[in-house]
């Protein structure tokens, strides 16, 4: 018997989201109706939430494994992962390597200034009350966390917002440097829970594909969540991984591989 709740979000990411913690189960084992579109203001600043039905089935029900399935990954798909692997590293890979390193340390330079002044004026055009605290690791990388309160604001949908915001950091440092610097910029701690739900979600749906022995099609992310999800699953026995589709709805295929990563 078919059952569904309504919830409601920021966006409709946001609003699935909630449903599903509440629930308990993955994207793939529901089926969403978008009831009302989220109307964001500028950079997401503003509007009205989003509201959908979810649509489940009881835990056991067979249709909770009706997903797109691959047969095979062609052989031009799985020589794309090296072009995945080159965008990770473009979009933080140091940042990751770096993750047992010592604690960053915090930076007053000309750079961590100019860091500040853009951010601090930035975020009061977006009408934001928050602050940059810069800090830098041993690798010479900035790592900016915004401090205050209910900023989903600047993070938006599955962090588009942040993201852009750390491209126009990034763009403003370095502009007519000779020597780049990486800059990251976080709030709320949004970039380490985001690895760890990816993660989450990808042994759960790693867990399916054994049991049904039927590949999985996960739904669009970019080249960063791409590579957190091939990571998680690298070590998983019988169980590979590979993109297909193009930018900007390139998709993973968890794939039943007997015998691989034993």
């Amino acid at each position: 018997m078919q059952k569904f709740i309504e919830t409601t979000g920021k966006t409709e990411d946001a609003a699935i989201a909630a449903a599903l913690e509440q629930l308990g189960l993955s994207r793939e084992e529901v089926s969403v109706e978008v009831l009302d579109l989220a109307k964001p203001g500028f950079l997401g600043i503003g509007g009205t939430p989003a509201r959908v039905k979810v649509t489940y089935e009881a835990p056991d029900e067979p249709e909770a494994v009706r997903v797109p399935i691959v047969e095979e990954a062609p052989a031009a798909e799985k020589a794309d992962e090296e072009a995945d692997s080159v965008e990770y590293t473009t979009m933080g890979a140091a940042f990751a390597e770096n993750a047992e390193s010592a604690a960053p340390a915090p930076a007053d330079d000309g750079k961590a200034a100019k860091i500040k002044e853009f951010l601090t004026g930035l975020l009061e055009r977006m009408e934001v009350e928050a602050v940059p605290q810069v800090s830098v690791d041993a690798e010479g990388n900035y790592l900016v966390e915004l401090v205050g309160e209910n900023l989903g604001a600047v993070i938006g949908r599955r962090g588009e917002t942040l993201d852009a915001i750390q491209q126009l950091t990034g763009y403003t440092v370095n502009r007519g440097q000779t020597q780049r610097v990486r800059i990251r910029v976080d709030a709320e701690g949004y970039r380490s829970k985001r690895e760890e739900s990816l993660e989450r979600m990808a042994g759960r749906v790693a867990d399916k594909v054994l049991r049904y022995r039927r590949n999985m099609t996960l739904e669009p992310m970019n080249a960063y969540e791409r590579h957190v999800v091939h990571t998680a699953l690298q070590t998983r026995p019988d169980i590979s991984t590979y993109s297909i589709g193009t930018e900007p709805n390139r998709r993973i295929v968890v794939a039943y591989a007997p015998g691989e990563n034993r």
